[in-house]
């Protein structure tokens, strides 16, 4: 079957793969972190103004520009956003959409992995009776590869992503997605509700799970306006919609020539929201606040992050409520990190397997293994160099500056390039329900704005990473020969990484450039003038 002729089964299908496409492990392990890190109630303030200024207003351009390439036969970022202008530079901007998918998914999967490996683990008992410091070296143990099974796992989920994405749209994605989220949140409710419950005095907890919820909602209003705070509001809207990506587009360019995007952006955005804030914030920030209190969380947070607590923290924690409730917990935390996992990388395939249908003819179940192979190829890197920096690397240039990169470039598109009079007519059309008419004015002058300042504010960071600042700084302290043999190696794995990332880049560009010329042969014009 072409990928032109494929479809979505249904709109609760749609929505959930949508959602679930949104909904990832960032919603659980990042998303508590930026709210301890900025200050709990003063960090969703501005959380909350950048979603309706600039997260709602990124899906309803995505999802409209998916629909409109869908329309042309385009389902991968290059050629929708090529046909949308009569200018042929933009097709390689959308190279973005594919490598940021790649590049993600490549370290994503081994992410993904740890949480189905934690299943068993929680399962088979293994973090009965340990101490706090044993739980922890457990978690440095596994990303030291010191047995097989994280490999093991590794491969299971690569293999499980590929057959899945194999399977197509509504025969594979849609129906882990309506299988998925509802487990998902069904688990996400269960935990929200025990931390919120948690007493002092009881099971060994020291504050009552309220205190983490007054944390999250009571804002400090002499720090709302620390640039810092909304820098890190900004950045969080781009992990938790998985805008500026391009898997977005994809998704939408499967619509029927005349479906909603207005409804389906919205519902998608705010069933992600809800899995964010209300189950996300109140889950890991009650429990925690809950044994360490709020001091103890942020010292902890700030000592190991979102991992440090998800991984390192919660499964010593749920051995304080008993065996039982211990195996139960730990296979609703871990299961629900592995369902936000899989149906988010399964979003992250499908627009490397609608540029090789498209262009180069590809069948869905060849692109699929192919896309596997990529991933098991590029991924390995992560998962043995994962103390060495690789792991982040990925993670830096592919899941933060590239999303804003293209997610800059791709509004300036729609709102300036394709006009904004044209845009919000293919926003509109076929919605089912009225969209306000101040989002056209907001995705012309306010998104970009925003979008701008993110993207200048994070260039002393940019430039701190490409100099390896904070490594160079250890290493001028550093005084034992193991500490600073590790630090030169790491220098080295995370230079090798950006060169890889590069090479990917360009790779993926000049695909795009053969099969252009591959167009233009068969006649098949792309822009918006032809």
């Amino acid at each position: 079957m072409s990928s032109q002729h494929e479809n979505w089964g249904s709109r609760v299908g749609l929505v959930l793969a949508m959602a679930g496409n949104a909904v990832g492990l960032g919603n659980f392990l990042r998303f508590p972190v930026q709210a301890i890190q900025n200050g709990g109630g003063t960090f969703i303030i501005p959380y909350l103004v950048c979603f309706l200024l600039m997260g709602i207003p990124l899906l309803f351009v995505e999802w409209s520009m998916g629909r409109f390439g869908g329309r042309r036969g385009h389902h991968s970022t290059p050629f929708i956003l090529d046909s949308m202008s009569k200018f042929a530079f933009w097709k390689y901007i959308g190279v973005f959409g594919i490598f940021t998918n790649l590049a993600v998914a490549a370290y994503y999967c081994y992410l993904e992995s740890w949480a189905l490996g934690y299943v068993w683990n929680s399962i088979a008992g293994m973090f009965s009776g340990m101490s706090s410091d044993q739980v922890a070296g457990f978690f440095s143990d596994y990303t030291s590869l010191n047995s097989a099974e994280p490999i093991i796992f590794w491969v299971i989920c690569l293999a499980l992503n590929t057959w899945i994405l194999s399977r197509g749209l509504s025969g594979g994605v849609e129906k882990v997605a309506k299988v998925g989220m509802p487990l998902l949140i069904a688990f996400g409710v269960i935990l929200a509700i025990r931390g919120i419950t948690l007493k002092a005095g009881h099971d060994g907890a020291i504050f009552s799970g309220t205190a983490g919820l007054n944390f999250l909602w009571t804002p400090n209003f002499s720090t709302i306006w620390e640039p810092k705070v909304w820098l890190a509001a900004a950045g969080q809207i781009f992990f938790t919609l998985s805008v500026g990506m391009g898997s977005i587009q994809c998704y939408a360019s499967y619509l029927r020539s005349k479906d909603d995007v207005a409804l389906n952006a919205m519902s998608a955005g705010w069933m992600n929201e809800f899995v964010e804030v209300v189950l996300g914030g109140a889950i890991v920030i009650p429990i925690t606040v809950g044994y360490f209190g709020v001091d103890g969380m942020i010292e902890l947070v700030n000592k190991a992050g979102g991992l440090g607590l998800g991984f390192r923290t919660l499964p010593y924690l749920f051995q304080q409520w008993g065996p039982i409730l211990a195996v139960l917990a730990g296979v609703m935390w871990f299961g629900l990190l592995f369902f936000a996992g899989i149906t988010s990388s399964l979003a992250m395939g499908t627009p490397i397997m609608g540029f090789l249908r498209d262009e180069f003819g590809w069948k869905r179940e060849s692109s699929a293994w192919l896309f596997g192979a990529l991933i098991l190829i590029l991924g390995l890197p992560t998962v043995v160099f994962f103390n060495y920096g690789v792991f982040d690397e990925y993670d830096y240039w592919a899941g933060t500056v590239s999303l804003v990169v293209f997610a800059l470039f791709e509004t300036i598109l729609f709102a300036w390039v394709f006009g904004i009079n044209r845009g919000w007519k293919e926003i509109t059309m076929g919605a089912d329900i009225k969209v306000p008419v101040l989002f056209k004015y907001v995705i012309k002058f306010v998104t970009p704005v925003i979008l701008g300042a993110v993207f200048i504010g994070s260039l002393p960071s940019i430039m701190d990473t490409i100099n390896n600042t904070a490594i160079h700084e250890q290493l001028a302290a550093a005084t034992d020969e193991t500490t600073i043999s590790t630090l030169k190696k790491t220098i080295f794995f995370k230079n090798i990484s950006r060169f890889a990332l590069l090479a990917m880049w360009f790779s993926i560009a000049v695909a795009v450039a053969i099969a252009y010329r591959k167009r233009m042969r068969e006649g098949r014009f792309t822009n918006i003038e032809a």
